[in-house]
């Protein structure tokens, strides 16, 4: 639980935290009466009703200015095209490094063909640059690089209430799946670089990208090297855990499917597909492994051919 003066630190930068499921990030709106009224992600694109419905409640009659994406995974900006027709003018702001993927709409660069999510195409009125400040309701933020996760994605600090939106680079347990180690390049490495960052930071109160708002910062900061560290020295628990978390998420969306189904989709699904054994007999035992893990932490549930989330 925040402790009051965190909350107050929230309550003068104006954010307000909509704290979603893990298929969707969380929304953060901030509003003032001195500076833009602004949105930092955009959930997933099957919530994309429910965003617009939560930041309109949020707004309260004020019009949305600015739409940001601290990284563009989809369960980020899935919702970008929906509040763009919703909020017709709009300013959207991403991550510099994939402007040019969006331009293009490149499904493999933004990554949404490897993982076999969907994101609705959507346009960008400007870029995000690490070392760049911008005007967010009544205060200035800082935006800072936050390599790892996401080779492209940033974090944004507002210095004065020490209040810091930290995506996917930080949560109270943890950090998100370390995408490029996927595709074979080193990141590790970045990833204590921006957890040293945040630490340099020194926030009084984190905005988190999944989970809730936390003020024990340090411990954070532990729990999040104790986890690197473990993946650093058995690369293969990282890697299992990020097949464990695609095919989670596709339970999310889907709410339910058969193991055939699901054993397709690996297939067709790079990230995932990398590490299936090509063979039938063989691939079938690699995804009953993987399904069983997901059982015993009650994160689905089986019942014959059809797997449920749970």
């Amino acid at each position: 639980m925040l402790s009051s003066m965190a909350r107050a630190r929230l309550n003068r930068v104006g954010a307000t935290l909509f704290e979603r499921g893990w298929l969707s990030s969380n929304n953060i709106l901030i509003t003032g009466s001195n500076g833009p009224t602004a949105l930092i992600d955009s959930g997933y694109c099957t919530h994309a009703d429910q965003t617009v419905d939560l930041v309109e409640a949020g707004l309260e009659g004020r019009r949305l200015e600015l739409l940001l994406n601290t990284h563009l995974h989809s369960d980020h900006c899935g919702g970008n095209a929906a509040l763009q027709q919703n909020h017709p003018g709009v300013h959207t702001l991403i991550p510099s490094g994939l402007a040019e993927a969006v331009r293009q709409w490149d499904t493999e660069a933004l990554s949404y063909a490897d993982t076999g999510q969907e994101c609705p195409r959507f346009a960008f009125d400007g870029v995000l640059r690490p070392g760049d400040s911008l005007r967010l309701g009544d205060w200035t933020w800082d935006i800072h690089g936050a390599k790892g996760h996401d080779p492209h994605a940033i974090v944004l600090f507002q210095p004065d209430n020490g209040v810091l939106i930290s995506a996917d680079a930080l949560w109270q347990n943890g950090f998100g799946v370390v995408f490029p180690e996927l595709e074979g390049l080193s990141a590790f490495e970045e990833v204590g670089q921006t957890l040293d960052c945040i630490e340099d930071l020194s926030p009084a109160v984190i905005l988190p990208g999944h989970g809730s708002a936390f003020d024990d910062v340090q411990l954070a900061l532990e729990r999040a090297r104790g986890r690197l560290q473990r993946f650093v020295e058995f690369p293969e628990q990282h890697l299992r855990h990020a097949h464990k978390v695609l095919i989670k998420f596709k339970l999310l969306e889907r709410k339910s499917v058969t193991f055939q189904d699901l054993l397709q989709w690996i297939q067709q699904t790079p990230y995932v597909a990398k590490a299936a054994p090509s063979e039938a007999p063989a691939s079938e035992r690699w995804l009953e492994e993987l399904i069983r893990d997901l059982e015993r932490s009650r994160a689905v549930e089986r019942r014959g051919e059809m797997i449920f989330d749970l």
